[in-house]
């Protein structure tokens, strides 16, 4: 039988020949079993895979058993999802965000859907959508910005409320049945879009919205603003206009003055010479202090992140107004969504607009630089993008204890965070150096990326201070205990190639770091160059504990994390030895080990 990933490939590359093409009978690869094993591999080696929903079905005990029992009840229909777990966690603004766990086996199913319906969507998502796709991030979408933006006057901040919370069932239903002709699939999306939750073990159904937390979310949230990408496009198109003039008419005047001086220059006397060259000089300083582009044109540009979009416009401020009400206009009566106004803002380019995390403008810089040996206006016009420290870096610090208000008022002072104290001293280390390199890597593309040099500082005064609340010494004896001898400081730790010492994160190696995407692997690459799949293990019908090939049943054991097993049972030092989280073995020594 032909691998499934090798068919779902097949289709991906037949809806990006053909972005019209309706798909019909895709449900049926929700019947095969190895796309189930693959999905498994997807999601066996996250944390959340040892996490409970409303029972206690995790990625452990995985078998062919359970895979049959799952592809019955779909082909039946009796396959129904259970309601998610609902849990809270905190936003940056102090505000709590709602969060869906399902259980594994409904993770299962929707990893497998997402993989089927990904191959038909992925390929007809336009370039400007860059939220929880393949090989796209919140980098790519800024990269995109700094590329598409440049000499913007206007950026219109979007942002619409509640959107995972607020999309409408029908309408999403009916999105992917234009798309999609199969009534089982789009029936098996209506049972998890109405699944509900459960909040302190009451039940809540669901009216609207797609679950966060589940794994299918973020793709249905994709298909249903798609129709928004679309529309701007569309948008974008009619508004277009060519500039009347490429320059202003100063730039315009100074511009042809030069050409006659410099077409006197070709024929005039030694003695002429000089003094046209010493104009032609005059004239092109002249040329760089004039403004040149004459900003006739009309267009406009549009990047979105999820709910997040930012729309650059070169028009009036008036236009802009008008693009904010057609916007407004659309989402209420298509999508049946809500513009959020205190959110969607009208900013002129000159000034910082906040997107993703950052703040953007459009530089009015007249300073000259010399370019291939040409003396040009390099940043003029040119997107920048900048660490709003104040609101980002500051308000992080703060919530996690890191510093404190100086005593004089002015600056701020690092402190030692007590939640920390009862960690090892290589512990605490890792805890800065994560938070670290991840505010440093996410702002690695800011002009002002220096600033975060004052970060570090206060990063590490910190850590020092912890390290020396522990230890009761003082930072001084703290430095001259993990001195390195090189000027450094560091903790030094045993591995099997000999001591090595680990060392807080530095600035420039953040800088360094490779833009990472929210990247899927590839269904067909992964199935292919798979040194051991959970498939190929389960099938070989061998228990690692006691070896017997007779049982009845294999079952895949999982532990959360590898390195939390103490070495003290057999089964565990088979899994420490061969460094996985995942051991299969018969179902009678898996009874036993849950028994223990």
């Amino acid at each position: 039988m032909q691998p499934t990933v090798e068919i779902l490939e097949k289709v991906r590359q037949n809806s990006k020949a053909h972005p019209d093409e309706v798909f019909t009978k895709l449900f049926r690869y929700l019947l095969r079993p190895d796309l189930y094993f693959v999905a498994y591999q997807h999601l066996y080696a996250n944390n959340g895979a040892a996490t409970k929903g409303v029972d206690n079905d995790t990625a452990d005990g995985f078998s062919e058993q359970k895979v049959q029992k799952i592809i019955q009840s779909l082909q039946d229909g009796s396959y129904s999802p259970k309601p998610s777990r609902r849990v809270y966690i905190k936003k940056a603004n102090g505000r709590l965000r709602p969060l869906g766990i399902p259980t594994f086996t409904d993770k299962l199913v929707q990893e497998v859907l997402r993989m089927v319906m990904e191959a038909v969507y992925e390929p007809i998502f336009l370039d400007c959508s860059h939220g929880f796709r393949p090989n796209r991030s919140c980098h790519t979408a800024l990269k995109d910005l700094k590329h598409q933006l440049p000499g913007t006057r206007w950026f219109v901040e979007g942002d619409i409320k509640g959107c995972f919370d607020n999309i409408n069932h029908s309408v999403l239903v009916s999105l992917v049945n234009a798309k999609v002709k199969d009534a089982r699939l789009i029936q098996l999306i209506h049972k998890f879009l109405k699944a509900g939750y459960l909040e302190d073990w009451q039940y809540h159904k669901t009216y609207s919205g797609t679950p966060q937390g589940g794994i299918i979310s973020p793709l249905l949230a994709n298909i249903y603003l798609h129709e928004l990408d679309k529309f701007v496009m569309q948008m974008a198109q009619d508004f277009a206009q060519p500039p009347v003039s490429l320059y202003t008419p100063e730039y315009w005047r100074i511009r042809s003055k030069r050409d006659r001086v410099k077409a006197k220059i070709k024929t005039a006397t030694a003695e002429e010479k000089s003094a046209l060259l010493a104009l032609d000089r005059t004239l092109q300083t002249e040329m760089l202090r004039t403004p040149s582009k004459s900003h006739t044109d009309k267009r406009i540009k549009y990047i979105r992140y999820a709910d997040d979009f930012l729309i650059g416009v070169n028009g009036s401020k008036e236009d802009c107004e008008q693009i904010k009400a057609q916007l407004k206009a659309f989402i209420a009566n298509t999508l049946e969504m809500e513009l959020s106004e205190e959110k969607t803002l009208i900013t002129h380019s000159n000034s910082y607009a906040r997107f993703l995390g950052y703040d953007v403008r459009v530089r009015r810089n007249m300073q000259i630089k010399s370019s291939a040996g040409f003396p040009k206006r390099t940043l003029s016009n040119m997107v920048d993008l900048a660490v709003p420290f104040q609101d980002k870096i500051e308000r992080f610090l703060f919530a996690k204890g890191i510093v404190e208000k100086a005593p004089t008022g002015k600056g701020l002072t690092p402190v030692k965070r007590g939640g920390l104290v009862n960690l090892s001293e290589l512990e605490i280390l890792m805890v800065y150096n994560a938070e670290l390199r991840g505010l440093c890597n996410y702002y690695n593309l800011a002009s002002n990326y220096y600033k975060l040099q004052y970060f570090c500082y206060l990063m590490e005064y910190s850590c020092l201070k912890t390290l020396a609340a522990k230890s009761k010494l003082t930072i001084g004896k703290v430095k001259s205990k993990y001195r390195d001898g090189k000027g450094g400081w560091g903790i030094p730790y045993d591995t099997k190639s000999g001591r090595k010492r680990m060392y807080l994160a530095r600035l420039k190696d953040c800088k360094k770091t490779t833009t990472n995407c929210d990247a899927k692997p590839n269904q067909l690459a992964k199935c292919i160059t798979a040194r051991s799949t959970i498939e190929s293990r389960l099938k070989a019908k061998v228990c690692a504990l006691c070896g017997t090939t007779e049982s009845e049943r294999y079952e895949i054991h999982h532990v959360n994390k590898v390195k939390n097993l103490k070495g003290k049972s057999d089964w565990e030092r088979i899994m420490i030895t061969r460094r996985r989280k995942t051991i299969v073995l018969c179902y009678e020594c898996h009874h036993l080990i849950h028994e223990q």
